[in-house]
């Protein structure tokens, strides 16, 4: 009975830590609501400041463990921007995409360890495992932000495509690293290549195929909640089960998360559910990311960042020069083998805004209490983490102003804005038309109507020329819509086809063909 009364105090104490964290976490997204001049500053590191300011005040939320973040939150948040990832738009980015999960993680290790090891005089062994914690970017607050600017599209994927697959690449290189820092492996170059490969195919492996079950699965049925539930179960079912046959989590994660967003979604979900299901994501990423930002700042411990403070700046430089040599230079190869027609202002974005965040915390802290430098590797990488986020982070919209790459979002609203009155108006003069002659309508009271509805549109009908003559790129993006909605119309014909069992699989999509030739 005690033992029992004991466990129901400690689980009524969680509860009320964590709706503590959840009511700062939603306070702090009213705050820009309020206040006009915040919306300056995108939400996730508005958690990030108040996180600090509280660790400042020596407020402390929750403990944020490795396993809270790697098995619970990490899941979700890759499934989500998997799904919602377009892979026709990523697999022209492939090649730097690859090149940049693969190669850039190398150099990032290498460039940082070196670094620290001749600058700070760290083991090579702390200095290793640091730049394996550092090397996973996590620029969940700059695509928020690139989403908000309307940034254009090759940027975003670019940038999304490289943090979607170096996280698992970097994690893979931190297992090897943590290994040989402990002495239970040696750092061989074959049995690493070996391993890796191992490691990459068996999480692609287990990615697809749960990707392509599950998509199979719901087309046998139109059960909203039930579909929704199984993405859920995949996101988790990928990661557990790839770890369990001793492959990559992350990989799988995001493997079965681009299969069902792009294939499952369009063969075995009616629009309505996947509209449904693509909501219920973007809650679960707003939701997860409103807990792991405030308490990545919460988790800040001041007085191990000052006496690790020479270490910390190091570690910055070393992070920034070798990003800014493998982003520059793998660009260069990139350009030249696969025509990515990657910009020098486009690069330079991509070398700022590789931030560092959840996943670095969730490496260092997985880190055995029985490894020497625990508490000043710990303290060095928040230290760098705090740097990418509140520095970088904070200046990445500047930056886009400076080289030009700022998008026309809030235009493209204004444009569609007045397209969807336009049309409400003119549905609005029809039904006036028919309902003219109704019984006890006056005529001066349906003629001030009908007045009031064409003045409008008139107005609008300006409104909209003006637009169209001032920024040409508008119309432009009107029509990208039309070809969207057109395509998403052909899909879900054919998906209703399967669906009957009038079609066994999937037809090329007529608009998709004609855009890559």
């Amino acid at each position: 009975m005690l033992e029992s009364g004991l466990g129901e105090i400690t689980i009524e104490d969680e509860l009320k830590r964590f709706l503590l964290v959840l009511c700062v976490s939603l306070a702090v997204a009213a705050i820009p609501r309020i206040f006009g001049w915040f919306r300056q500053i995108p939400y996730t590191l508005m958690l990030v400041i108040v996180g600090t300011g509280l660790a400042w005040l020596d407020v402390r939320l929750v403990n944020l463990s490795p396993e809270l973040i790697l098995l619970i939150f990490l899941p979700p948040l890759l499934f989500e921007a998997a799904w919602n990832s377009n892979w026709s738009h990523l697999k022209h980015q492939l090649v730097p995409i690859s090149l940049f999960a693969s190669l850039g993680v190398v150099v990032s290790v290498t460039g940082i360890a070196i670094s620290l090891t001749q600058l700070a005089h760290l083991p090579l062994t702390t200095a290793l495992l640091l730049g394996a914690c550092l090397a996973a970017t996590d620029p969940v607050s700059v695509m928020a932000l690139f989403k908000e600017l309307g940034v254009a599209k090759q940027l975003s994927t670019l940038m999304e495509g490289e943090s979607l697959f170096n996280d698992g690449m970097a994690i893979v290189v931190f297992s090897f690293l943590l290994e040989f820092a402990l002495g239970t492996s040696d750092l061989a170059l074959q049995p690493v290549i070996t391993r890796l490969l191992i490691v990459v195919g068996v999480g692609l492996g287990v990615g697809w195929l749960l990707g392509f079950a599950i998509s199979y699965l719901t087309q046998r049925f139109d059960l909203p909640l039930v579909e929704q539930s199984l993405t859920l179960v995949s996101a988790y079912g990928a990661y557990l089960l790839a770890e369990e046959f001793g492959g990559s989590g992350v990989i799988a994660t995001v493997a079965t998360g681009l299969v069902l967003g792009n294939f499952g979604s369009r063969i075995g979900m009616n629009p309505r559910t996947r509209v449904f299901v693509t909501e219920f994501w973007d809650f679960i990423a707003f939701f997860v990311n409103s807990i792991v930002f405030l308490l990545i700042g919460n988790q800040i411990y001041f007085q191990d960042l000052s006496k690790n403070g020479w270490a910390i700046v190091i570690t910055i430089a070393a992070m920034l020069l070798s990003r800014l040599v493998f982003v520059y230079s793998l660009s260069f190869v990139s350009n030249r083998l696969a025509n990515s027609q990657i910009t020098l202002p486009a690069q330079t974005v991509v070398w700022w805004g590789g931030l560092r965040g959840a996943v670095s915390i969730a490496l260092v802290l997985s880190v055995p209490v029985s490894f020497p430098e625990r508490s000043d590797t710990i303290a060095t990488v928040f230290g760098a983490v705090l740097f990418t986020l509140l520095v970088q982070g904070l200046t990445i919209k500047p930056l886009l102003a400076a080289l030009n790459l700022l998008g026309d979002q809030p235009i493209r609203q204004q444009y569609m804005e007045a397209i969807a009155r336009r049309t409400a108006l003119q549905r609005v003069v029809q039904y006036l038309q028919q309902a003219e002659q109704r019984p006890g309508i006056e005529p001066e009271f349906y003629g001030y109507q009908m007045s009031l509805v064409k003045g409008e549109l008139s107005s609008i009908e300006r409104e909209i020329d003006v637009l169209d003559d001032e920024y040409p790129n508008v119309r432009a993006y009107a029509q990208a819509q039309l070809k969207s909605e057109l395509l998403a119309i052909e899909a879900e014909t054919y998906a209703e086809f399967i669906q009957t069992g009038q079609l066994n699989h999937a037809l090329p999509l007529l608009l998709e063909k004609e855009e890559d030739v």
